[in-house]
């Protein structure tokens, strides 16, 4: 009796076998695939903070996000207040700007930038640890909701206004005493 066998080299074997399990497998998708940290996506263009003896004072600038994907910022950082806080403005009952914290923190788009301006959304500075003279350096650190970091430095400049209204929780009042620390331009 004559028997035939055929061999499959271990080659081939091995090729068929890579191949069904690579079927197998599902490849990342979805944003997470693919994104970058946050914190390398972000630039401050035209960054400033208003000088201020004591107290209280403000951030502004331009935050670009050149990502492909949405970014929030969730914190700020620096060693010129030891409380700090996101803000944005809004109008109460009575048709006065008021500040409050932003909830949520700041939402940046793909491809887009959020503006930090005075009567708008800006970084705020509540006790100040030192005073803040024009031309000072101030360095910050933003974190994001991924818990990537970006450190910015912008310089200080005297600014008359940016002395609106604070916003305590849900009761919205005025508070002079929130005065961000004003200075003649």
């Amino acid at each position: 009796m004559n028997v035939r066998t055929t061999a499959i080299p271990s080659l081939a074997l091995t090729a068929i076998a890579a191949l069904a399990l690579a079927g197998c497998s599902t490849p990342a998708s979805g944003p997470e695939a693919t994104a970058a940290p946050a914190g390398d996506s972000v630039e401050m263009e035209n960054g400033w903070v208003k000088a201020a003896e004591s107290g209280m004072s403000a951030a502004f600038g331009e935050l670009e996000n050149s990502g492909s994907n949405e970014i929030t910022v969730v914190s700020v950082e620096t060693e010129a207040s030891s409380a700090l806080e996101l803000h944005e403005t809004v109008e109460n009952e009575a048709g006065e700007m008021m500040m409050r914290e932003k909830t949520g923190g700041f939402t940046i788009p793909a491809g887009d930038s959020l503006v930090l301006e005075p009567g708008g959304n800006h970084i705020m500075l509540m006790d100040l640890t030192n005073p803040i003279a024009a031309g000072d350096e101030i360095t910050f650190t933003l974190t994001f909701s991924d818990d990537s970091t970006y450190e910015f430095t912008v310089p200080a400049k005297d600014y008359a206004g940016a002395n609106e209204n604070y916003a305590d929780g849900d009761d919205m009042h005025m508070s002079e005493d929130m005065d961000m620390g004003g200075h003649s331009e």
